[in-house]
């Protein structure tokens, strides 16, 4: 562009139109233009024209009718403007970064590593995995016995004396009327 001194160089501005494609013939269509079908499943369909809203409603294929998109490609017809559109495409190139985990040596060695490496630092892994975990469940156990022992050797009577026959007799007929109560509230829900 050629400016001169002193005058603002003038822009050019250019209205982009949004345009949509008919669902039957594949055509563009221009904001204004068309019909506008929604089906009872508040699905919506745009067509060109009526020939494409009444051949949509016939049900016949738009693959079928030589003048529509779907004919035309199906049958390779514009094949030089599919061409061009391939050849403008940028091939995308690997690019290799560290990830939050790992630098991008350490990602690059365990590349390199052979499997067989590879796979027995995985058996050694999951061997102390397995290991911590039985581990964890033998003390578990541990401590619940212990817990259990502690409880049975912990019953102590409220009556327990001195001498070893009262307290068992109290234990005795604490027993029998522990025994009572259960067998007449049992005959009560019966």
């Amino acid at each position: 562009m050629d400016v001169r001194q002193g005058e603002p160089e003038k822009k050019i501005w250019r209205r982009q139109t949004w345009t949509e494609l008919c669902r039957f013939s594949g055509a563009k269509i221009y904001p204004g233009k068309g019909i506008r079908f929604i089906r009872s499943d508040s699905q919506v369909f745009l067509f060109a024209n009526s020939k494409c809203k009444r051949y949509f409603h016939n049900r016949l294929r738009p693959a079928k009718l030589t003048w529509t998109a779907m004919y035309r490609k199906q049958h390779k017809k514009d094949i030089a403007a599919e061409a061009v559109k391939k050849r403008r495409r940028a091939t995308k190139k690997p690019y290799s970064r560290s990830i939050v985990g790992a630098t991008l040596e350490v990602i690059q060695k365990r590349r390199a590593e052979k499997p067989e490496v590879r796979d027995a630092a995985r058996e050694a892994a999951l061997r102390e995995i397995k290991e911590r975990i039985k581990k964890t469940k033998d003390e578990k156990k541990a401590k619940k016995a212990e817990s259990i022992s502690k409880q049975k050797t912990s019953k102590v009577y409220p009556f327990s004396c001195a001498s070893s026959a009262i307290g068992s007799l109290v234990a005795l007929v604490l027993k029998a009327t522990r025994h009572l109560i259960m067998s007449i509230a049992c005959t009560k829900f019966a």
